[in-house]
């Protein structure tokens, strides 16, 4: 009975108090996040998740070539379309390994950045008591000045300083954690350019006849490709257009470029009209664009005259084949031909198409298929004739410097004939219709873009390139110095005779440094003062062209 009153009695024992689990989880998570091999895994990701950006065709850059996708691919598109295949960029898993990695990178950086400036802040440590254990050792006479004086050679050499007493302790090599340090703080402000440019850069692809009937105005729809970042809208584009007045180029008599240049008039809003020039390496600035001239050609103009004696004139450009003659190929379709004036109908398959090879300068003989030099010294026009149904208003979408060879394999357009013309020459058909060629205007090939990141990005890679060759070149090393009493050995050096000291030096880099033992040597040989006036001169100019690493 008492041994039961005696357990009731005693008091409860305290429960134990358990760790919480989810704040232990969320801790560790995150020490894994900010660790550098993470960094490293994630931009890896990073790199491999942009493969399919390059591979598909994208949504915002190209929408013709994602239906073309979906027609040749019926069943692999969808899917594809719902896991953001043609929309990577602005995709849900593209953004969370983007996102990771920014938050990785600056979790990284923020300890080490702050153990760093504590690092700057604090004095070079106290010198070991057994400097022989050192890496590097040496034992010398005492210069004149003790420890003022030597502490003065190195300040010399740019050695950050502190003496305490009779010792001398010395550091230099922070430019390599400074470096790594600016390296990575710029890769995270180029993820903030590039950021930028995706969400409020938009570009766009534009080819320019000269003529004031070919005006180009800042919307979408004038654009052949047109790229809108994710926070752009239609109506945010700035308000301007373009007219080609003029095209200037030169060549070299072997055909190689010399000089572009284009002239244009500018229309833009709140500002008086205004004639520019820009050439390849020169853009023109317009407020919230610039506009590059990326390629230039031919475009031949064409007068087609049907059978009910109406004329219909084309000035379309024929694409260069990338030869160096300028050789150009192209289309020029006059579908609203043969329509007659007193009934208003018009017979689909009276369309007409001509294909055709144009030759700045042809040579004296067939075949007219390559020019021989890029401006027009002997200019030809290699047509051929289609009639029929050009198929237009099917409601297809396909390139305006192409005829639809799915017409032509179903026998809905036919050849008609094959003929070279010279300028100012005309051809007649077996209609009765003709052709005339009646010269070429030049065309340019814009690109129009925006992006507000270009400029951080290029301020943070140069910036990123200058802390990488700090993190390569820098070496952290550090130097002791100790005087010690007259009559007192050193270390491995024999007992000095009565009334002179002696200096026991140590020398330790904190990373590999192969080159730290002539350093070490050269600063013991500056201490004991028997180094040559050269010698010093050139170890000074060294420090000098080298790093600054020392004074930070």
């Amino acid at each position: 009975m008492t041994a039961v009153d005696d357990r009731r009695a005693a008091p409860a024992e305290a429960p134990r108090r358990r760790p919480n689990r989810v704040l232990a989880l969320l801790r560790n998570s995150w020490r894994q996040l900010t660790a550098m091999r993470t960094a490293l895994v994630l931009l890896f990701l990073l790199a491999i998740a942009a493969i399919p950006g390059s591979v598909l065709p994208q949504r915002n850059i190209s929408p013709e070539k994602v239906n073309e996708y979906f027609v040749d691919h019926p069943d692999l598109a969808p899917r594809l379309d719902r896991i953001g295949g043609f929309a990577v960029f602005s995709s849900v898993w593209f953004s969370a390994i983007y996102l990771l990695l920014f938050i990785s990178l600056i979790g990284c950086i923020t300890p080490r950045l702050r153990d760093h400036v504590r690092a700057l802040r604090a004095k070079p440590p106290v010198a070991p008591r057994r400097l022989d254990r050192l890496p590097q050792h040496a034992v010398l006479a005492a210069p004149e000045g003790g420890a003022a004086a030597i502490a003065e050679v190195l300040r010399r050499r740019r050695w950050r300083v502190v003496v305490r007493g009779d010792e001398v302790s010395a550091e230099k090599g922070y430019l390599k954690e400074s470096g790594n340090l600016l390296f990575h703080s710029s890769l995270v402000v180029v993820l903030i350019g590039v950021a930028l440019g995706s969400w409020y850069g938009w570009s766009g692809n534009r080819l320019l006849v000269a003529g004031a009937d070919n005006a180009f105005c800042n919307t979408r729809q004038q654009y052949a490709e047109a790229k809108l970042g994710a926070r752009v809208d239609t109506a945010h584009l700035p308000a301007f257009c373009l007219t080609l007045d003029r095209f200037d180029a030169r060549f070299l008599e072997s055909g190689q470029p010399e000089y572009f240049n284009a002239t244009v008039t500018v229309e833009e809003r709140g500002r008086a009209t205004r004639t520019a020039d820009f050439s390849v390496n020169s853009p023109l600035r317009l407020d919230g664009a610039s506009v590059y001239l990326l390629g230039h050609g031919y475009a031949p103009v064409i007068r087609y005259t049907d059978r009910f004696g109406r004329s219909q004139t084309s000035a379309t450009p024929f694409l260069t084949t990338g030869d160096m003659g300028l050789t150009g190929e192209g289309l020029a379709a006059f579908p609203d031909a043969n329509v007659d004036p007193a009934t208003g109908t018009r017979e689909s398959d009276l369309q007409m198409a001509f294909t055709g090879i144009y030759l700045p300068t042809a040579p004296d003989s067939p075949p007219f298929v390559r020019s021989q030099y890029p401006t027009e010294r002997n200019p030809a026009l290699n047509l051929v004739a289609y009639r029929g149904n050009l198929g237009l208003d099917a409601g297809i979408p396909g390139s305006v410097y192409e005829l639809d060879q799915r017409q032509v394999r179903m026998g809905k357009v036919k050849q008609v004939g094959e003929k070279v013309l010279r300028k100012g020459e005309s051809w007649k058909l077996d209609d009765g219709t003709t052709v005339e060629f009646l010269g070429t205007e030049r065309y340019v090939t814009l690109s129009v873009r925006h992006d507000p990141g270009s400029t951080l990005l290029l301020v943070s890679c140069g910036v990123l390139l200058l802390g990488l060759m700090g993190a390569l070149f820098g070496r952290r090393r550090r130097v002791f110095f100790r005087v010690l009493p007259p009559g007192t050995a050193a270390p491995g050096a024999e007992t000095p005779t009565s009334g002179s000291s002696l200096v026991e030096a140590g020398g330790l880099p904190r990373t590999d440094h192969p080159g730290f033992a002539d350093e070490f040597a050269q600063l013991v040989a500056a201490v004991r003062g028997d180094e040559r006036p050269d010698e010093r001169a050139g170890a000074e100019r060294s420090d000098r062209a080298g790093t600054r690493e020392g004074t930070e």
